[in-house]
Parts: structure tokens; sequence; C-alpha cells
């Protein structure tokens, strides 16, 4: 990432009809932190069937690595412990 002497703006991080940048040497595709937080949100729902459960988990555990190169978990903490604890564990 550049840094730059303003705020920084989505299209500083990508480029209109871009879907990927490269952050920190990960390849970092638009929409992974949209979904990862819908991801994260059923992934809390009480009554989650196991299969879909399992299936959550995966993908939840792919957008780890981008978030952490994205910096997301040095400004944002994770409340739910059972969330946060498969987070660190990726």
């Amino acid at each position: 990432m550049i840094d730059l002497p303003r705020p920084c703006q989505p299209e500083d991080v990508l480029a209109d009809g871009d879907g990927h940048a490269e952050i920190d040497g990960t390849s970092a595709r638009k929409g992974t932190v949209a979904a990862f937080l819908r991801n994260a949100r059923r992934w809390n729902e009480a009554e989650l069937p196991a299969d879909e459960r399992a299936l959550l988990t995966e993908a939840i555990a792919h957008a780890v690595p981008v978030l952490r190169a994205l910096g997301l978990f040095d400004v944002l903490d994770v409340r739910d412990p059972a969330l946060r604890a498969l987070i660190d564990a990726c």
C-alpha cells in the first residue's frame, strides 16, 4: 500500500474495474471484507446446521490471511470468543 498525505479512498486501494489488489504480498479480492462479515454473522447463529457451519468455517479461515494483510484485526476486535478462537487458529 502507498502511504498518502491524505485520507485513503477506495480507489487508492483498488482502481475502478479491478477485482484484486496486492496487499503486502497477499492477493486481496474485492468483497473479501464484506463476505467475511456476512459469513461471521451467519456462523454465530445458534441454530446453524453443522454442515453449513463447516462451510462457513472454511470460508472464514480462507479469508483470515487476507484480512490480516489488510490490517483489519489491528483496528477491530472480534468480540465473540468462539469466532476469535477460530481466527486465532488460522
